[in-house]
């Protein structure tokens, strides 16, 4: 069978992969995100586009390093006409939230499978997120219950947890929201025979 590699330190992709019953490798690809995002919003793309780049970045890094089929993901949050990046402290958080409450916004998931350095299959997938209003108290005691650990999530909220309390609506698949599109990617996976059809 082929090694299947997840090109990240997502616990999270990898407790989804592990669910799925998908053994694999982690091999986290360390490259400068942020630059990779600044060179393609410099370039025009949008944010559906930011988050295929950044998955086939990832994949590509660790393909050309490893042998198997490695997977690349990402996700990008998109806020009105901007990209959302993981806020550094609980202030930074707390402006996030106050600025998310009764809006909408979109979650790119994008994925990428490489394979001796070549991309052979990448995906996007999104959902839309739709915030309730909150309160500043509301916000204050979820920041509290939460702590730091909120700041890994770039929207400031874990669906599987208590940021679910942030939402009155969502449109789209429950692994997109988590960052790893389970249903097109095990689709593919079985065209190439990497699980059984």
């Amino acid at each position: 069978m082929t090694q299947l590699i997840l090109a990240s330190a997502s616990a999270s992709r990898s407790a989804l992969l592990t669910g799925a019953g998908l053994s694999h490798t982690k091999i986290p690809a360390h490259l400068d995100e942020d630059a990779i995002k600044d060179e393609c919003l410099a370039r025009g793309h949008s944010p559906k586009s930011v988050a295929l780049k950044l998955a086939e970045a990832k994949a590509l890094h660790v393909s050309t390093r490893n042998h198997g089929l490695v997977l690349g993901g990402d996700q990008v949050l998109q806020l009105e006409n901007d990209l959302i990046s993981k806020s550094h402290d609980l202030d930074e958080a707390r402006a996030l939230l106050r600025r998310m409450s009764g809006k909408i916004h979109y979650l790119h998931a994008g994925m990428a499978l490489a394979e001796n350095g070549q991309i052979v299959w990448s995906n996007v997938e999104t959902a839309e997120m739709t915030v309730r209003p909150l309160s500043d108290e509301f916000i204050d005691t979820y920041l509290a219950q939460t702590g730091d650990k909120i700041l890994s999530s770039v929207g400031c909220y874990q669906l599987e947890s208590e940021g679910v309390h942030l939402f009155e609506a969502i449109r789209g698949d429950y692994f997109t929201v988590l960052g790893l599109p389970l249903l097109p990617l095990l689709a593919q996976l079985r065209n190439l025979k990497v699980i059984t059809a």
